[in-house]
């Protein structure tokens, strides 16, 4: 068959014009793709080749207020695995719990972490045991997609003795990453769980960094150095608090294994806490890297219950610490002053309509001041006190006074005292009923000696004496030492008045006090012993109160949970006292030495 030349020429030219056009378009895309988009794909090939692993970062520092050492981070090995899928990650689980321990519970866990962070490598253990890391090292060829590094290990040196104040550390939780104050935060990393690490985590947190690896087409590390330049993890600056480390190592040492109940102490011009303890105690070091379900359970299941923190979650009736407020209020109101008796005299008991009201002293305490009836603790007195104020006004004193708040402590979970709130007429009319009159008056003579409807924590009545011991007003307790604070006026007396109360409550603690046994040479002490009903249980001794008298430095607060009588707490406070005052006695000493 021929072609017309015209035919030849024209289907020549259409070829010709078919290859430019083809070779144009693949050259405009060979140089789109090669030159204009050559760093997305770079990034893209990098994608694939690479990996990051996270570097976890060390958390800030806790320090005391002398600089020493509270919570710190040791060296310590995480372990994580590489895996494309969940099925292939559970294959590597199974063959990995034949080398190490790996229970099935931990599994689940692994992929549940897995599930959170894709692209991610699945955390296996923040805290490897280095028996664990040794195996896994010597088996690495067998495990490809395994990763282990150098991670920092919260550590604290004392942790028994600081448990109830700096918490501990754990994992973050699936719901917790749902939560806005945790936007950012990944499954796998730690946070602060209880106590200062869960109150200050926002400035304890450390900075992640990262570490890349190179894998191939299965998800297998092929080369893990010099791969791309890592962007190293930080630490935050240390958090300096007002705690004194050797203050709360002696308490720990003062309660021992047989006490159980709290202490606190405060600087009472600023609200600082110089320690705050509760007993017993546990270590917060067990909770690092994930705690066993052995310890965890002796905890939980242990009558005592260690994990409590007594000194601002639980509430107690205050008992006769709470007649310095019923005294307060008397005096505000001009109903009485230092030297005034009532028109009862103690004989042991008051009969209030029909019903007999004891005092602890069976043989009475006679016809008593207000500054007797307050080193002796008669009932008597303030039953009859308590009746010339009526409870509206104790209630609402009260809740003036800060009885029926938090004391604003910055740790979390801080438990709200029970009182009768917002009034009193509310709070008995639910309560009572109808049938109200002698009801209301027996709650004015409970209140008034701190029992009935009054429970509070032992922090609470910390920053009340606190007030006792300067002029009225209380700053909020705090812990972090850069916190501002305000102090707050929750009374107002003259300073003769407030001096004539400091030197009653000397009487407690020398001459015939209920606490003179707990008397030290040398150190005067205003304070009130309290010794709270707790049917069917043995009564929880109290004891809060300050020193020097002239010029308080200290208040301390001690409850012991069954301790029974107040002297025996006070027998504690005194110590602690004399113990805070002689050491900063001798810092003073030693910074002017130095000047």
């Amino acid at each position: 068959m021929s072609y017309h030349p015209n035919d030849v020429t024209r289907r020549a030219r259409f070829a010709r014009g078919f290859f430019i056009v083809m070779f144009a378009a693949l050259g405009t895309a060979f140089f789109r793709t090669q030159v204009l988009q050559s760093a997305e794909y770079v990034l893209q090939s990098e994608g694939n080749r690479l990996r990051e692993v996270p570097v976890p970062g060390a958390r800030g520092t806790i320090l005391d207020r002398h600089g020493q050492i509270i919570a710190e981070n040791l060296p310590g090995y995480s372990v994580a695995l590489l895996s494309p899928t969940e099925d292939s990650l559970r294959t590597a689980l199974d063959a990995l719990s034949r080398v190490i321990t790996i229970d099935s519970s931990h599994v689940e866990l692994v992929v549940r972490r897995f599930r959170a962070a894709q692209q991610r490598p699945a955390v296996i253990f923040n805290d490897a045991k280095f028996a664990d890391v040794s195996v896994l090292e010597e088996r690495r060829v067998d495990f490809p997609g395994l990763i282990i590094q150098t991670a920092p290990k919260r550590w604290y040196p004392d942790g028994e003795a600081f448990a109830a104040v700096v918490g501990f550390t754990g994992e973050i939780k699936e719901t917790e990453l749902k939560q806005p104050e945790f936007e950012g935060y990944k499954m796998g990393q730690v946070i602060g769980r209880d106590g200062i690490e869960r109150q200050y985590e926002h400035l304890l947190r450390g900075q992640e960094g990262l570490h890349f690896v190179e894998v191939d087409a299965r998800n297998r590390v092929v080369r893990d150095a010099g791969v791309r330049p890592d962007v190293p993890a930080a630490a935050p600056p240390p958090l300096r608090t007002t705690l004194d480390l050797d203050l709360q190592k002696y308490i720990h040492s003062l309660f021992g294994d047989s006490l159980q109940g709290a202490v606190v102490v405060l600087e009472p011009d600023s609200g600082g806490v110089r320690a705050l303890y509760s007993g017993p105690s546990f270590d917060v070091n067990r909770f690092t890297g994930g705690i066993s379900k052995s310890y965890y359970d002796s905890l939980r299941l242990d009558p005592r219950k260690p994990m409590y923190q007594k000194a601002f979650k639980g509430t107690y009736p205050p008992a006769s610490t709470w007649k310095l407020a019923t005294a307060i209020m008397g005096m505000e109101a001009g109903i009485v002053d230092i030297d005034s008796r009532m028109a009862a005299p103690c004989t042991g008991g008051y009969y209030y309509g029909g019903r007999y009201f004891r005092c602890w002293q069976k043989g009475g305490h006679g016809h008593s001041t207000l500054g007797q009836a307050i080193a002796q603790s008669c009932n008597v007195y303030f039953y009859q006190l308590g009746l010339r104020l009526g409870v509206s006004n104790l209630v609402a004193g009260g809740i003036r006074m800060g009885f029926a708040d938090r004391s604003g402590v910055d740790l979390p979970y801080e438990t709200r005292p029970e009182f009768p709130h917002p009034t009193a007429k509310e709070y008995y009319d639910r309560k009572f009923g109808k049938d109200r009159y002698y009801n209301i008056n027996s709650a004015a003579l409970n209140l008034a000696i701190g029992q009935g409807e009054n429970a509070q924590n032992v922090i609470n009545m910390a920053r009340f004496y606190s007030a006792i011991a300067t002029d009225g007003r209380a700053a909020s307790p705090h812990i972090y030492a850069d916190s501002t604070y305000e102090r707050k006026e929750l009374f107002r007396l003259t300073h003769e008045q407030l001096m004539q109360l400091r030197l009653a409550m000397t009487d407690v603690i020398s001459g015939r006090g209920t606490a003179a046994s707990a008397a030290i040479a040398g150190l005067t002490v205003a304070g009130k012993t309290g010794t709270a009903q707790n049917p069917p249980n043995p009564d929880h001794a109290w004891f809060v109160g300050f020193a020097p008298v002239d010029s308080p430095q200290v208040v301390v607060a001690v409850m012991l949970e069954y301790g029974q009588h107040g002297y025996f707490a006070a027998r504690i406070a005194t110590r602690v006292m004399e113990r805070y005052l002689k050491k900063s006695l001798l810092n003073a000493n030693t910074s002017t030495a130095t000047q």
